[in-house]
């Protein structure tokens, strides 16, 4: 549990436990020697006062007059405050605790804290063997409590300003040590996120100076990797483009025109020949499966290089990509919000764009059983933004990228981007967040 505090309450609590500590010590070192001094500074005084009481009474007896002679006596301790004489008529001689309360200057609690030890005396008085009264000796204790008293606001008063004086030594160190600390956590942190263009403040003591300069090393060092590695995934984006470029080109030249010449020698051999029997119904059959061919080949070259992007523009791609999607899932409802400055995007940024649009409506229809979609792609300052949501049952927890998705978040890291998938309120959400300063030529 003392691990989880933090650093100022593991720095600040040992000390205020040293302070309290150290007023209850005072307080017991207090209540320890304050009675044996009482009793030590006033013991010669209880002796005076028996000793007198003897004298008294030696003299009482002897004298002709003794009233008189007590009566001279008594007016005689007037002067005095701690010696008294008591009759017997007035009672037991009072304690010296009961004078003890509202000691001006001192409080209660003060005062009750203090063992009082039993320094008060009585010593009787005897005329003709009878007891008359008592010789009291009953100091007043106020000016030694006031004094223990300034004693102890004294001791007080120095150990809070030792502990002022340590904690603001100890605040300006824990604020020295502490706010470094918290930059260097602060910049690991955007380290962790990717953010490696922001230094780490050097300050501080030499080993957490050390440690800054550490991190802010270890920042430059991961920058350089992700920047190769961006460009390692836009080569290898570029390469796989290119590569589909060539197949594309190869489809449509070549198996293109084989596929039109059958056809059309089809068409020549249905038309020189009778169609009766299971020729014509051949012939009608062989028809359906060269123009079945021929719509996969014009899919197939669609998905692999979609030309018409750069003679329409992108915002005209993408609306002929969403009425091919509603022509071919009638049964699922689109909708879609496409700004219309997507014409003002080109090369790999554009193609990207039409790409994980493509990809993420390719999942809806065969993954995700929807009845509804919607496709939002829109330019904010310097970004793009792409959102396609649909009411389907959403993605595998243990699968969240596939193959496809897997490859757009290539192309998507590839130009400094984000692509992230989100449940929310039983719909699926795929995000992607574009860079529009990120585009550079693509390497040939």
């Amino acid at each position: 549990m003392w691990q989880r505090l933090p650093f100022r309450t593991q720095l600040f609590l040992p000390l205020g436990v040293s302070f309290v500590a150290a007023l209850g010590m005072g307080g017991v070192l207090l209540q320890s020697f304050s009675a044996s001094q009482l009793a030590d500074e006033y013991e010669p005084a209880r002796r005076s006062v028996q000793t007198v009481a003897v004298a008294l009474n030696s003299t009482l007896s002897a004298s002709d007059n003794p009233r008189k002679l007590l009566d001279a006596f008594v007016s005689s301790l007037a002067t005095s405050n701690d010696i008294q004489f008591r009759p017997v008529e007035a009672g037991p001689p009072p304690s010296v605790r009961d004078g003890l309360h509202g000691v001006h200057g001192v409080p209660q609690w003060f005062v009750n804290l203090i063992a009082i030890p039993d320094i008060d005396a009585a010593s009787p008085v005897l005329i003709d063997g009878r007891h008359v009264g008592d010789i009291v000796f009953l100091p007043d204790l106020s000016a030694d409590l006031f004094e223990k008293w300034v004693g102890f606001l004294a001791l007080t008063s120095l150990i809070a300003m030792l502990m002022v004086l340590t904690g603001t030594i100890a605040f300006l160190f824990a604020r020295s040590a502490l706010q470094p600390l918290q930059d260097l956590g602060a910049g690991l942190t955007r380290i962790r996120r990717g953010d490696y263009a922001t230094p780490i403040p050097v300050a501080g003591p030499p080993e957490i100076r050390q440690s800054c300069k550490e991190a802010n090393a270890l920042a430059a060092t991961l920058a350089q990797l992700s920047q190769h590695n961006r460009d390692l995934l836009h080569r290898l984006v570029s390469l796989q483009d290119d590569e589909r470029h060539d197949l594309a080109r190869e489809l449509h030249d070549e198996l293109g025109p084989l596929l039109f010449s059958i056809r059309a020698g089809t068409i020549a051999l249905s038309e020189a020949s009778p169609q009766t029997g299971h020729l014509g119904n051949s012939v009608q059959e062989v028809m359906r499966s060269i123009e079945a061919l021929q719509q996969t080949n014009r899919r197939i070259l669609d998905r692999l290089r979609p030309l018409y992007i750069e003679e329409l523009g992108l915002e005209a791609s993408v609306q002929t990509l969403l009425r091919n999607f509603r022509a071919q899932a009638p049964h699922i409802g689109l909708t879609a919000t496409i700004d219309p400055d997507l014409n003002g995007i080109r090369g790999p940024l554009a193609q990207t764009v039409y790409r994980v649009i493509q990809e993420a409506l390719t999942n809806v229809l065969r993954h995700a059983g929807a009845r509804n979609a919607h496709v939002e792609a829109a330019t904010s300052g310097d970004a793009l933004t792409i959102e396609v949501s649909d009411d389907g049952g959403g993605f595998p927890a243990d699968n969240v990228f596939g193959r496809g998705l897997t490859g757009m978040h290539e192309r998507v890291r590839a130009l400094s981007g984000s692509l992230s998938l989100l449940r929310a309120d039983q719909r699926t959400y795929v995000r992607c967040r574009l860079p529009r300063g990120e585009v550079r030529a693509e390497p040939r």
